[in-house]
């Protein structure tokens, strides 16, 4: 079975502590799983980073509710775990949202199917945003979904907890620990 493990959003500006819109000590602790997750993808299967990019002189939504962040070409919307992708056998790809869904606007579901994938395996931030937007689309997409519980963090413990019960209840997404994978 093809697998392809979606890392939403863990980008410096989400992650770092002086990050434009970070996350912060949520998004550190699960480093070391993300990590883990990436280290156990083989050859055979596809790595994707979903990183949110903005040109914030171009009208958008988001403007409305956060400060700039993700800027294209600056370190905040780099992938803050390029060395251990270095490291992975697994292709690597990159798709860049200007969206909270990851499959919004991006022809990623097109270059899912067309990889052969069968199995995603959805990780980053924050959980009850992007994260949560991007599995309701992989719902409605028709992915065989699993959630890695330990790979996925917010900046509000609410929000990530009804996040993990939708993927689990309305979903019916499993939520796994990346030491499952």
């Amino acid at each position: 079975m093809k697998r392809a493990l979606l890392l939403v959003d863990y980008i410096h500006d989400f992650v770092d502590d002086d990050g434009a819109l970070t996350v912060g000590k949520p998004a550190q602790e699960i480093h070391e799983n993300i990590e883990r997750a990436i280290s156990r993808m083989s050859k055979d299967d596809l790595i994707v980073l979903a990183n949110d990019s903005h040109d914030w002189d171009a009208p958008h939504p988001e403007k409305k509710l956060f400060p700039p962040h993700a800027l294209v070409g600056t370190r905040g919307a780099e992938t803050v775990v390029a060395e251990a992708l270095e490291k992975t056998a697994a292709p690597v790809m990159t798709v860049s949202k200007m969206r909270y869904s990851a499959f919004c606007r991006t022809g990623l579901a097109d270059m899912l199917r067309s990889a052969g994938v069968e199995r995603l395996y959805l990780a980053g931030v924050c959980t009850d945003i992007c994260v949560l937007h991007t599995a309701v689309e992989a719902y409605n997409e028709g992915f065989d979904t699993v959630i890695l519980g330990d790979c996925v963090a917010s900046f509000n413990p609410a929000g990530h907890e009804f996040a993990i019960a939708h993927f689990k209840n309305v979903l019916g997404f499993d939520v796994i620990s990346s030491t499952q994978l």
